[in-house]
């Protein structure tokens, strides 16, 4: 089914047969290999996500724990997922977060079948965690396809800098270095804060 496969900049990018493109074969070929992750580009390529290491799961897991926590604090006003959650954005991408929200409001107006898909629709927030291989520029590229897809506020995290570069929409973006600082949500997460030293493993 695949045509070729080449490793480049540490990804592996997976040219797909132009017939078996369709949404639905591309779900049912990344439930086929579930101890995989996959993203899609808006041109057809492919994407393999290699598995982050042990530190960067640790991260990970606590950006996931400090968003949910937030969320039932403020009455579950949306949905949470983890590195795991993809979704079909406009331009017919298909990409994951390391921590991900959107409003239930928005979320429910979706129909269940699509749900339980890669669901069409922009999260509201994103945050993106660098993992030790990832290169910045790359990783710039990809916040500004999720902002241009219509996420209204995103943060790029840099461990190994200590810095949180935070997209907002048109374009805006601002650096805060130090894991000494802490970043809110603005008026997107009303009242959530992350203290950045606690993705210090």
């Amino acid at each position: 089914m695949l045509t070729e496969a080449i490793e480049r900049k540490g990804l592996f990018t997976l040219t797909l047969l132009p017939h078996w493109a369709s949404e639905d074969d591309f779900f049912d070929f990344c439930q086929l290999n579930k101890n995989l992750r996959f993203e899609r580009t808006a041109t057809g390529e492919i994407l393999v996500m290699p598995p982050t290491g042990s530190e960067g799961s640790a991260s990970n897991n606590q950006l996931n724990f400090e968003l949910e926590y937030w969320n039932r604090q403020t009455g579950s006003q949306g949905v949470t997922f983890d590195s795991n959650g993809g979704f079909t954005l406009p331009d017919t991408s298909v990409k994951a977060a390391d921590a991900t929200w959107i409003f239930k409001d928005r979320w429910l107006t979706l129909l269940p079948a699509d749900r339980k898909k890669f669901a069409h629709i922009a999260p509201d927030f994103v945050i993106e965690l660098m993992s030790e291989n990832d290169r910045l520029g790359e990783s710039q590229e990809k916040m500004m396809e999720w902002m241009d897809n219509g996420v209204r506020l995103g943060w790029l995290i840099d461990p190994k800098q200590e810095k949180v570069f935070i997209y907002r929409p048109e374009g805006l973006v601002s650096i805060v270095e130090g894991f000494d600082k802490t970043v809110s949500g603005e008026e997107v997460l009303v009242g959530f804060e992350l203290r950045l030293e606690r993705l210090r493993v």
